[in-house]
């Protein structure tokens, strides 16, 4: 399958060719250092990178320089009728496919590009930068897809070629990057666009996704799967564009796929209303399976929201804006005094006793708030787990408030 040429060129971010020549004249001064800078990122920020061969680091060096400088030739150009985006592979023998991964392969172009985007940041002159930084997400998203249509002509079938699609999805939606153009690639694989999805995350099985896709569709779902690390990223979706999203029924998914996560808490995300969201559920069921091992008493299958104090621990902001919102808000609007007794009733160990006297109020007056704050936010003063919840949302609330 010949590569697409990309869909727009220098001419489209510097139309006037005094003023792109010149540009291009500054950026390909600059190409060596760029070069140079990848190649510190990479073996920072990847292992993977470091463990392989010195012929097989000189050969992904060569693509990200070739990359480097197809960009420069990219950016030069009145037209994209004659450029390759698949061409910088060439510099590399096709054996390089089976030493480095599809996903390793999108890791190398996105360190190329932020260090290239980072570099134009400190080197270029201020009247460059804007136009260079444009120009070069354009230009990343046309290797991606060329990254993909190498390792498919490398593929033997139209399952691995699919299986490397998925991967490329999958990736994009975890990283935030999805977009049109991907998403419309989805629909190859039998999604919809419109269509419910949620991501589920836990730890590697055999990595063999086969056997999940078939249970998948004998559910009446369809599936992708990828590697993300040392996790696996599941996603599903109704085979019927019309279904409604549906957390329970996501839960429920999941539990039937339990076999084919390996050991330990699988996080599922929240169920959100077509594919252009899924890096919401994405996000939500990352975050949680890194903060998962906080709460090592927790079941197998968890929400993120089941997730939410050990995520906002963490550091997540949606976890803390989710619980100032979703518990905290509801409480102190109630009235009622239930924001005050449910503190009473947590510092009074959790005793009706202890903290109608400290209320001054009757013991079942303090029963019926304890009911009414369940009713109001969804977590019961009366069980460990929520009064944990409950408390840790005021906290947020009170800071958030000051």
């Amino acid at each position: 399958m010949a590569a697409k040429p990309p869909i727009s060129a220098g001419r489209s971010f510097a139309p006037a060719a005094r003023t792109r020549a010149a540009i291009t004249k500054r950026l390909a001064a600059q190409t060596g250092q760029m070069s140079t800078a990848v190649v510190t990122e990479m073996e920072a920020r990847h292992p993977w990178y470091s463990q392989l061969s010195a012929e097989e680091r000189s050969w992904v060096n060569m693509v990200a320089n070739e990359g480097i400088n197809g960009f420069v030739e990219w950016f030069a150009n009145d037209t994209a009728s004659d450029l390759d985006p698949a061409r910088i592979f060439n510099v590399a023998p096709r054996s390089l496919t089976r030493k480095v991964s599809l996903h390793q392969t999108v890791d190398l172009i996105r360190t190329t590009i932020d260090v290239v985007e980072e570099q134009i940041g400190q080197l270029m002159p201020r009247g460059d930068r804007n136009v260079l930084q444009t120009a070069i997400l354009h230009y990343s998203r046309e290797i991606a897809f060329a990254s993909a249509e190498v390792y498919a002509r490398a593929a033997e079938s139209r399952g691995s070629w699919d299986e490397r699609i998925e991967a490329l999805i999958v990736d994009a939606v975890v990283r935030s990057d999805a977009n049109e153009d991907l998403l419309s690639r989805a629909s190859t694989l039998g999604w919809h666009a419109q269509a419910p999805v949620v991501v589920a995350i836990g730890t590697m099985a055999d990595g063999d996704f086969t056997g999940l896709r078939k249970d998948a569709e004998k559910l009446g779902l369809v599936a992708m799967a990828a590697l993300h690390g040392e996790r696996q990223v599941i996603m599903l979706s109704p085979s019927s564009p019309d279904a409604e999203p549906d957390q329970q029924a996501s839960i429920g998914w999941v539990e039937s796929l339990a076999a084919h996560f390996g050991p330990g808490p699988i996080v599922v995300g929240p169920a959100v209303s077509g594919l252009a969201k899924a890096s919401q559920s994405a996000r939500a069921a990352l975050s949680g399976a890194r903060s998962a091992k906080a709460w090592p008493e927790g079941p197998r299958i968890l929400t993120a929201q089941d997730l939410l104090p050990e995520r906002a621990l963490s550091g997540n902001g949606q976890a803390r804006r989710e619980l100032v919102d979703l518990v905290f808000k509801p409480l102190a609007d109630a009235g009622g005094d239930l924001l005050e007794t449910c503190v009473s009733f947590s510092d009074n160990g959790g005793s009706v006793e202890a903290t109608a006297r400290a209320l001054f109020v009757h013991p079942n007056t303090v029963r019926y708030r304890i009911k009414r704050i369940a009713e109001v936010t969804g977590y019961s003063p009366n069980a460990a787990r929520d009064a944990y919840v409950l408390r840790l949302a005021i906290t947020l609330g009170r800071q958030h408030s000051h």
